[in-house]
């Protein structure tokens, strides 16, 4: 082999000069690297708990989450109650400053309600009942706007064969419709019995929640260990705090709304103004979607001799106070116990309509209240509280 090509291979050794010495003047030692095998395992062992832990968390989101879609009636109807117990707890206290037994004080409260809730739907079906036997005069008007409404999707429909091309026969699709009409009354017989059926528990709910408030609040507590017990009976009494402003609150907008719509709408000239102002009001305290709802009633009574200037002015008049009450009274009233930011509340109103619908459009901000104070008092969870805040 030619010299030049074992002075290639040869590795180079270090000059004298390159080698470290020690105090002692010799060489020194090249440092020993040891793998600790048990450290390796427990580090093994802890990224397999994580990794546990967390598919665990997920899961049980998971199953709480279906648990919550499935039992959505029962759930929405315990809720309502509880909110309705804070709605009717002055009254009780009131009547036990006067001597009276919170049993019978509850008794009156939800008679109170009850009486309440029966004369606002005689109400309701009895002018709803007089807006139909009118509704004939209006017959002309609204077969005209009816007919230009299909006669502008009829055109729409031409436009749209003359420019997609025509299915094949092969790929035409037959609808068939159910004539069934028997099925199709009982599921609905069925699905509305079963739900008068659940609403008839809410007075019962309400009762017992107002009659045992006190056995209900110190039994919740004790289900604390000793540690958490004064946290617990804390976030209880905010909660509650909470809950009774946020009713109250509305109440009021909804009042202040009421009124100020009515006043609008008796100027316009529309009929059932002391009617609809009221419906229109209190539809508007619907988050996001409460200038839509609140407008329908107005128009809705006006269709038969509705105008461009009238439909405009509706519109002014629902917007304008919607806008009024959403950003100066609710933040005087409620924006100091909510403190929630409009992220946080848009993501609540869109994951409890989801889940719930309409009914959890309703309870999505006091759910999410609710939330809050529970974080803000947990150490771990104070992040999310956090986050949640405003």
């Amino acid at each position: 082999m030619p010299e030049e090509v074992v002075d290639k291979l040869t590795p180079a050794l270090p000059d004298d000069s390159e080698i470290e010495h020690n105090a002692a003047g010799g060489p020194r030692e090249i440092p020993q690297v040891t793998i600790n095998r048990s450290t390796v395992a427990e580090l093994e062992h802890r990224r397999l708990l994580r990794i546990q832990t967390a598919s665990l968390t997920i899961l049980a989101v998971a199953v709480v989450l279906g648990m919550i879609y499935v039992a959505k009636l029962i759930l929405v109807v315990v809720l309502v109650s509880i909110l309705l117990s804070f709605v009717l707890a002055p009254v009780v206290d009131f009547l036990l400053v006067r001597q009276v037994p919170r049993a019978v004080g509850s008794f009156i409260a939800v008679s109170i309600l009850m009486i309440a809730g029966l004369v606002a739907t005689y109400v309701s079906y009895s002018r709803a009942l007089d807006f139909a036997h009118e509704l004939p005069k209006y017959k002309s008007r609204i077969h005209a706007i009816v007919e230009k409404i299909l006669t502008q999707a009829e055109e729409l429909e031409k436009t749209t064969e003359t420019v997609m091309p025509e299915p094949s026969s092969e790929k035409a699709v037959t609808l068939k419709e159910s004539n069934n009409w028997a099925d199709l009354l009982s599921r609905n017989a069925s699905a509305v019995s079963e739900l008068a059926l659940t609403l008839t528990f809410v007075p019962f709910l309400v009762y017992f929640m107002l009659s045992w408030k006190d056995h209900v609040r110190t039994a919740s507590v004790m289900l604390f260990k000793m540690e958490n017990r004064n946290t617990a009976y804390v976030m209880l009494g905010l909660i509650a705090s909470m809950i009774r402003s946020f009713i109250v609150g509305n109440f009021i907008i909804g009042v202040f709304l009421s009124v100020s719509s009515m006043a609008a709408f008796g100027l316009m000239g529309l009929p059932y103004f002391y009617f609809i102002g009221v419906v229109s009001g209190f539809l508007s305290l619907v988050p996001y979607l409460g200038v839509i709802l609140a407008v329908i009633p107005p128009l809705f009574v006006d269709l038969g001799h509705i105008t461009v200037s009238s439909f405009v002015m509706t519109w002014v008049v629902v917007v304008g106070l919607h806008l009024i009450a959403m950003n100066v009274l609710y933040p005087k009233v409620l924006g100091k116990r909510l403190q929630l930011n409009p992220l946080a509340v848009t993501v609540s109103l869109l994951f409890w309509g989801w889940m719930w619908g309409a009914s959890g459009l309703i309870l999505a901000v006091p759910i999410m209240g609710a939330c809050k104070i529970i974080f803000d008092h947990i150490e771990r969870l104070r992040p999310f509280g956090t986050w949640l805040g405003e």
